[in-house]
C-alpha cells in the first residue's frame, strides 16, 4: 500500500475538533469537497467510486465497450465540407449566381453583407472505394482508407464564431468552465496506464485554438482530469527532465521529503486534495521514464515514420498522429489533436481555399491514412474510437463583406450543417449518415446535435450519456446537458 492510499484509509480518523476549529468554514468546504469526490461516478446500478488517492485507475463502465481509447483530430478554423466530402453538382451548375434570399433571411453570419453568389467546389470530385463515396482530390492518401469510416454529412451547431464554437464541440457548451469531453472520459473510466496521463493533448499548426486551453480543460470536474499538453520535440512535458547536477534518486528523495510535509499537513487540516496532490508528485515521478518513452517517436521503424510522413524534430501534425497511436498503445484514455489554420476567408493567397486551404489538406492527407492503416494492422483499430472534425462548416455561397468581392474566394462559417466522421471501436464503416438539400445548406434529415455526437461517443465507450454525472452548484452535471440527446444509432456497427 503506497502513502497515498494510507492517508486515503486514515481520513476520516483524523479529523479532529482542532482541525473543524483551525479552518472554519473553509474545514466545512474541505469536507463537502471531499464528499463530493468519492460519489459514484455514476448514478443508477453498478456505481463506480472515485479513489482520489488513485484518481486514474480504471473503473467498470456501464455496459460492455465498443471502444477502450479515444483520438480526437480537431481541425481548428473548422475545413471546407464542400471542398472535401461535401459533393453538390447543383452547386456547382449554379456557381456565380446570387444566392437566394431565402437562404440570407433572419439568418446571422459572420462576414457576409448584401447578396453573396453561390460558390461550387474549387476542386474535382470523383468516387472512390468499395462504397463508391464521392471525395475531393485534395486528399489522394486518405481516399484509399474511406471504406474504413463512417461520414456524418449533418452536424449541426448553434454556434457560428470560433471560440465559442469550439467549446461547444469540445465541453458540450460554449461557455468558458465546462469540462472537456476528454475530461469527462477519463472522469468516467479512468485509465489504462498510471504512468502516463489518461488524456494528452497535442498541438500543430503553430497556434492553439481560438478558445485556447479551455478547449481541453476540466471546467468544474477534479482538476486531475483535464488534458496535459505534451510536445513531440523536447522534453514531453515543461521540466520532466532533473537539472542538471540533479540525479534520479536525489529526484526521488526529495519527493519524498516534499510528501512527508504534505502528509504532515494533511494530519493537521484533513484537506482531501492533498491527497491528490500526493498522487500527482507520485505520478510525475513516474512519467520521467515513461513519457520519454512514449514520445520518442525514434524509436519506430523507418517504414512506420515514412508512411506518416514524420518530420523529425517538429511540431507535426504526421508526428502528432504516431505519436497518438503510441499512446493508446501503451493504456493512454484519451489523446486530442488539434491542428491550426483551417479557417479558410478569402482576403490572402495564404488562406484562400485555392492557397492555404490546398496545403493544409498535404498536411493531414498522409498521416491520417497511415494512422488508420497502422491501428489496423496492430489491432487497435478495433477498441480505438478516430473522430475527424472542425468545430462547424462552411456557406455554399463566398464572402461577401460590404458588396465587395474578395479577390481570393473564401466562404464564411456555417453552423447550419457540416460534415465529420468517425473510425475504429464500434462505428460503422464504409457509410454515410445523414443528407442535405442540394447546396449543402440544411439537412433534409434529422440534424445531429453537438450533444447526439457526445452521447454517441460515451456509448461507444461503453457510458450512459444520462448516468455520467458530476454535482456541482445543486445539480448533477451532464457532458450533454439538460437538452434531450440520442445515441446516433445510425452510426453504430
Amino acid at each position: 500500500m503506497n502513502l497515498a492510499q494510507q492517508l486515503q484509509r486514515d481520513q476520516l480518523q483524523r479529523q479532529t475538533r482542532r482541525t473543524f476549529l483551525s479552518e472554519g468554514m473553509a474545514g466545512l468546504g474541505a469536507l463537502w469537497l471531499g464528499g463530493q469526490l468519492t460519489q459514484p461516478a455514476y448514478a443508477g446500478g453498478g456505481a463506480i467510486e472515485i479513489d482520489r488517492a488513485q484518481p486514474q485507475v480504471p473503473r467498470r463502465p456501464h455496459f460492455a465497450p465498443r471502444a477502450k481509447s479515444v483520438i480526437y483530430l480537431h481541425m481548428a478554423g473548422a475545413p471546407s465540407q464542400f471542398e472535401l466530402f461535401c459533393h453538390k453538382p447543383d452547386l456547382q451548375r449554379l456557381n456565380g449566381r446570387d444566392c437566394p434570399q431565402e437562404f440570407l433571411e433572419g439568418k446571422r453570419f459572420a462576414f457576409i453583407q448584401g447578396t453573396p453568389q453561390l460558390l461550387g467546389s474549387y476542386y474535382p470530385y470523383h468516387q472512390s472505394g468499395e462504397s463508391g463515396a464521392w471525395v475531393s482530390d485534395r486528399l489522394p492518401h486518405f481516399e484509399r482508407v474511406m471504406d474504413k469510416v463512417c461520414f456524418v454529412h449533418t452536424m449541426r451547431t448553434d454556434q457560428f464564431n470560433h471560440a465559442p464554437a469550439q467549446l461547444l464541440m469540445q465541453t458540450g457548451d460554449q461557455r468558458l468552465g465546462y469540462g472537456s469531453i476528454g475530461s469527462w472520459v477519463t472522469y468516467g473510466l479512468g485509465s489504462e496506464n498510471q504512468d502516463l496521463p489518461g488524456f494528452v493533448v497535442l498541438v500543430s499548426g503553430g497556434k492553439f485554438p481560438s478558445a485556447g486551453k479551455s478547449v481541453w480543460g476540466s471546467g468544474f470536474l477534479p482538476s486531475v482530469y483535464q488534458g496535459v499538453q505534451c510536445r513531440s520535440q523536447g522534453d514531453p512535458v515543461l521540466f520532466l527532465s532533473n537539472p542538471d547536477g540533479l540525479s534520479q534518486g536525489l529526484r526521488g528523495r526529495m519527493i519524498q521529503a516534499i510528501n512527508r510535509v504534505n502528509r504532515r499537513t494533511h494530519d493537521e487540516l484533513g484537506d482531501p486534495e492533498t491527497v491528490t496532490r500526493i498522487a500527482q508528485y507520485e505520478m510525475a515521478y513516474r512519467m520521467q521514464m515513461a513519457a520519454t518513452d512514449a514520445m520518442d517517436i525514434h524509436r519506430e521503424t523507418t517504414a512506420t515514420k515514412a508512411s506518416y510522413g514524420v518530420e523529425p524534430g517538429a511540431e507535426s501534425f504526421a508526428n502528432n498522429c504516431l505519436l497518438a497511436r503510441r499512446l493508446v498503445e501503451r493504456g493512454v484514455r484519451y489523446v486530442q489533436l488539434y491542428d491550426w489554420g483551417w479557417d479558410s476567408h478569402g482576403a490572402a493567397q495564404s488562406e484562400a481555399l485555392n492557397g492555404g486551404f490546398a496545403g493544409k489538406c498535404r498536411d493531414i492527407d498522409q498521416p491520417i491514412a497511415a494512422l488508420l492503416n497502422d491501428l489496423e494492422q496492430r489491432g487497435l483499430l478495433d477498441e480505438t474510437l478516430v473522430v475527424w472534425g472542425g468545430e462547424f462548416g462552411r456557406t455554399p455561397m463566398r464572402e461577401n463583406r460590404g458588396g465587395r468581392e474578395m479577390r481570393f474566394v473564401g466562404r464564411d462559417h456555417h453552423p447550419h450543417a457540416f460534415t465529420i466522421w468517425m473510425a475504429g471501436g464500434g462505428v460503422k464503416a464504409g457509410t454515410h449518415i445523414g443528407e442535405t438539400d442540394p447546396i449543402g445548406y440544411e439537412p433534409i434529415t434529422e440534424p445531429i446535435q453537438v450533444r447526439d455526437l457526445h452521447a454517441t461517443m460515451l456509448h461507444l465507450l461503453g457510458l450512459d450519456h444520462r448516468k455520467l454525472i458530476y454535482p456541482h452548484q445543486g445539480l448533477n452535471q451532464k457532458l450533454t446537458g439538460v437538452k434531450p440527446s440520442r445515441v446516433v444509432d445510425e452510426i453504430l456497427a
